[in-house]
């Protein structure tokens, strides 16, 4: 887990489950189930599952869950400092590498899409069609496993076979044995997510020249896209953060245990969960049919099924 990747080394104390990591656990539970509620209603209807912006907020459901099961898991075995062989290790760490990247960089499509339908409406239909949403979930998959590729690539070139027969804590810096492979790692993220920010912040000023010239129903529409933009950007912030983390939390395990313990879990919750919990804010509450299709959903068909 990015966030948590600082190595506990053999002299710290045993852990004992406390109400951090009761906290912990009962959050991520919750969000699973807000995911698995938000995306049970997205399959309800055929009109979510052939848009590409619901589309989208459903590949970040997938992977905001993903992402939380394995992280959870690692946060727990290093916790209770059980190690594992190297080639599980590598599989975990595979797969939290790549969801790490999967949810901001599909905030980031899911950004330009905004802009598309708001500054280009006339090109909408052809450039976010269906298809175009399944190769677009193949390019955000892919872009999301190049930082995880070059990691593998080095360790692999510099890792002697001896390392694979060790059981370690699995953590990032496993796959890390000098500092420059580090700093090296921290630039690679640095870089995904300054081009993220980049791109958000080019369709909020193109989105906010739409929106003062806009008037009307088209006026509110537009305004409405840019706060949405707005906490996509929010999102990529958190998410940027959390790359920072390990290097504070490294420095915090030389001076003090209980400290480190506890910067940690605010780390893990603030930049790791509260991130992956703003896209059913953003894409599941703020969007007017989804969210009538999900008190539908949420009342057992109660409350009525709104016609889309």
């Amino acid at each position: 887990m990015e966030a948590n990747n600082s190595q506990i080394d053999g002299e710290s104390p045993e852990y004992k489950i406390d109400d951090r990591s009761v906290f912990v656990q009962v959050l991520v539970a919750l969000f699973l189930c807000i995911n698995f509620i938000l995306f049970t209603t997205f399959l309800m209807k055929a009109h979510f599952y052939t848009t590409m912006r619901y589309i989208l907020f459903a590949i970040t459901l997938l992977s905001d869950c993903a992402f939380l099961v394995i992280s959870n898991v690692l946060l727990i075995l290093t916790n209770f400092q059980y190690t594992i062989q190297m080639w599980p290790c590598l599989i975990i760490f595979i797969m939290v590498s790549v969801y790490t990247f999967v949810t901001p960089v599909t905030l980031t499509a899911m950004t330009l899409e905004r802009y598309v339908a708001i500054c280009m409406p006339l090109r909408h239909a052809e450039l976010c069609s269906t298809r175009s949403a399944l190769y677009c979930i193949l390019i955000i998959h892919g872009l999301s496993s190049v930082p995880c590729i070059i990691i593998l690539s080095i360790f692999f070139s510099t890792a002697t076979l001896s390392v694979f027969r060790q059981n370690n804590i699995c953590t990032a810096d496993v796959f890390t044995h000098q500092n420059w492979q580090s700093h090296l790692r921290s630039a690679v993220f640095q870089f995904y997510f300054l081009i993220m920010f980049i791109t958000i912040i080019f369709c909020y000023v193109k989105i906010m020249k739409v929106a003062k010239a806009a008037s009307g129903e088209n006026k509110k529409s537009t305004w409405k896209g840019l706060r949405t933009v707005i906490l996509h950007a929010f999102q990529l912030l958190l998410c940027i953060t959390q790359f920072w983390c390990p290097f504070i939390e490294e420095a915090l395990l030389k001076i003090d245990y209980m400290l480190f313990a506890k910067i940690r879990y605010f780390n893990y919750i603030m930049f790791n969960l509260i991130p992956r919990c703003l896209s059913p804010l953003i894409y599941g509450l703020r969007d007017d049919k989804f969210f009538l299709a999900l008190k539908h959903r949420i009342s057992c068909g109660f409350v009525k099924n709104p016609q889309i």
